[in-house]
């Protein structure tokens, strides 16, 4: 709890005592994103941050990557000014329409919450590419033939549940491409190699990490539950034979590198087509702080995009 400047509260929630810098919609600083925010559910207090070029190219429909930002499943925002920034360069650099999710947070609202909230987005990008009503930025940039779900850390394990629930639900006419899953956020009972190798890690120790899964799983759930961990069944391996094609990054000094990898060689054994990029050296989510991470990050993204 101390590592994690959390403090336990007696009805299960818990207080956040670190102030995290949050950035508000707007122009960017050098006037070549847009961004404004739009509501999901207004009963759930959810919504979504948009990001559009200020200059797209003329006479063209951009990629839409629907986003969702890392944290734990416990912590941060769409608004979070690191994730605000990664948002936006992402948009500029591919270039490309980024809708960045909100979603609710653990233990105030445990999984699968988040993973209620990433449905609804999709249902949500399908209404507006069949209109009335869009969002003109919408309307106007977003290609709905290529979607791309996108999410790093937790954001990742996000995205491929969103992944195994799109198979479940009409989105005609959205078309999902590709899923990017970057430094995915996976548990398990089992220690991996790395975990006990990177154990006191600077940004996630293992410590924080069992902390983290308690406060986001299921009360009573242990960390074998499928909302964190993956492991390969028949039926598992039939739905995600239909997943588009993914990019899994990952980083030699994250503790979670040996699970990422076990889930590159889960998904190529469903028969999914996988880019699989293992950087040597960095740590979980080093992009949101490291330039020249993120420059490598954002060219690993647009090359695949």
């Amino acid at each position: 709890y101390e590592f994690l400047k959390i403090a336990p509260n007696p009805d299960g929630s818990i207080t956040r005592l670190a102030p995290v810098p949050e950035a508000p919609p707007g122009e960017a600083a050098d006037q070549l994103v847009f961004s404004k925010d739009v509501p999901l559910n207004s009963s759930k207090k959810t919504y979504i941050r948009l990001f559009r070029p200020a200059n797209p190219p003329p006479g063209t429909k951009l990629p839409l990557l629907i986003y969702f930002h890392g944290g734990g499943f416990v912590f941060f925002s769409a608004a979070t000014t690191f994730f605000h920034e990664s948002c936006s360069r992402m948009a500029a650099a591919l270039p490309a329409v980024v809708a960045s999710v909100d979603y609710r947070l653990a233990p105030e609202h445990r999984l699968p919450a988040a993973y209620d909230d990433a449905e609804e987005a999709l249902i949500w990008a399908k209404s507006q590419a069949l209109g009335p009503g869009s969002d003109p930025w919408m309307a106007d940039l977003a290609d709905f033939s290529r979607i791309f779900l996108i999410g790093s850390s937790a954001g990742g394990t996000i995205v491929y549940h969103a992944a195994l629930r799109s198979l479940d639900l009409d989105l005609k006419p959205l078309k999902i491409v590709g899923l990017i899953l970057h430094v995915v956020f996976l548990g398990g009972e089992e220690r991996t190699e790395s975990e006990l190798r990177l154990i006191d890690d600077a940004v996630v120790p293992l410590h924080s990490a069992d902390l983290i899964w308690s406060l986001a799983l299921p009360e009573g759930a242990d960390r074998n539950h499928h909302y964190g961990h993956v492991s390969l069944t028949d039926e598992l391996k039939e739905k995600m034979a239909k997943f588009p094609a993914c990019l899994v990054r990952a980083y030699t000094g994250d503790p979670f590198v040996d699970r990422q990898k076990e889930f590159a060689e889960i998904l190529e054994a469903s028969g999914v087509k996988v880019v699989t990029e293992i950087v040597d050296g960095g740590r979980h989510a080093v992009e949101l702080t490291d330039a020249a991470a993120a420059r490598a990050t954002f060219q690993s993204f647009a090359a695949f995009v």
